[in-house]
């Protein structure tokens, strides 16, 4: 079963979600994503390295919710008895 602390941290995660201030942070990494993914603009290999690590952490930030569903489906996968979340 998935332990009370666990199911708190998904509902909240999804509540995140839900939240208008949560939908405009990802418009807004979306359209800094599409400037910083910028070749033209990368003046040297370290603003290279530095451009690509914004990249990672915006794409992390993209993709979480879809992180969040899939760990907890792989948890109630692994225990099916657990909660209907």
């Amino acid at each position: 079963m998935i332990d009370k602390e666990l199911e708190r941290y998904y509902e909240s995660m999804y509540s995140l979600f839900h939240n208008e201030g949560w939908k405009s942070l990802l418009s807004d990494l979306k359209t800094n994503a599409l400037s910083i993914n910028s070749v033209e603009n990368t003046t040297d290999l370290n603003d290279l390295q530095f451009r690509k690590g914004q990249l990672s952490i915006i794409a992390s930030l993209l993709n979480l919710e879809e992180q969040i569903r899939a760990a907890e489906e792989q948890a109630l996968e692994e225990d099916p008895d657990a909660y209907n979340g």
